[in-house]
């Protein structure tokens, strides 16, 4: 039956001894256990048996068992009371003193890429994208003019050293979680800028025009980036 007590199960008094509890469940078992090829044997029974003898069988889980069964818990005594409260401050000052840390490193780390990666790097794309127009307008009077063809050479090469400086910044530190959107912009933003130095330096060569156009593409790609760099910064920053 369902609502039968381990004591039922095994056909003992609450008030049997443990010695009684091991008699009864041998008897038992042997009686219903399924290898005994008799007409008893029943597997149910069996399971029944052996949960209600992992209980009484042993007398601290008997106790507990016992104490349940009659709604009784034992009072805890008042310092037992006060050192768990205790306890649980302790445990929660804890935590917050762990969770407090833990912003507080994350903070610094952000503030720290900002200084020494984002910001140097920003700047060097700032130096690389701002003299282009100028530089092409300047080119524009003449491309075929070995002295102002010599100047936008020179001005590519520049272009070129600060996209490695800027590169190598980038490189310099991982950037925070919480910069994850900015420092992905970030990257894009190098790899189009080098793109586009390259474009632009085929240009030199060939004096192909698609290739200047493609580079001032696709340094207006890197424009954006930059934007939405600066932008992404104003959500973490």
């Amino acid at each position: 039956m369902a609502n039968e007590t381990h004591y039922q199960i095994l056909e003992i008094a609450e008030t049997a001894s443990q010695a009684d509890i091991k008699k009864a469940y041998r008897r038992l078992a042997k009686q219903f256990h399924p290898d005994s090829q008799t007409e008893a044997s029943d597997h149910n029974r069996i399971a029944r048996l052996n949960e209600a003898y992992e209980v009484l069988g042993d007398p601290e889980h008997r106790t507990r068992y016992d104490q349940q069964r009659h709604g009784y818990y034992p009072e805890k005594s008042a310092a037992e009371t006060a050192a768990e409260r205790t306890q649980r401050a302790a445990d929660m000052q804890a935590h917050y003193r762990r969770q407090r840390e833990a912003t507080q490193a994350t903070e610094e780390q952000l503030e720290q890429w900002l200084r020494k990666v984002y910001g140097p790097v920003d700047r060097l794309v700032g130096k690389i994208l701002s003299p282009l127009k100028g530089e092409i307008r300047a080119l524009s009077a003449d491309p075929f003019d070995d002295e102002l063809m010599e100047g936008f050479q020179s001005y590519l090469e520049q272009c070129r050293a600060w996209l490695e400086q800027a590169q190598d910044k980038f490189r310099s530190m991982p950037n925070p979680s919480t910069a994850a959107g900015v420092a992905a912009n970030l990257y894009h933003c190098l790899n189009q800028l080098e793109d586009g130095i390259e474009e632009m330096e085929r240009f030199t060569f060939s004096y192909e025009e698609s290739y200047l156009h493609t580079g001032h593409e696709l340094f207006r790609i890197s424009t954006q980036l930059r934007r939405e760099a600066r932008a992404a910064i104003k959500e973490v920053a």
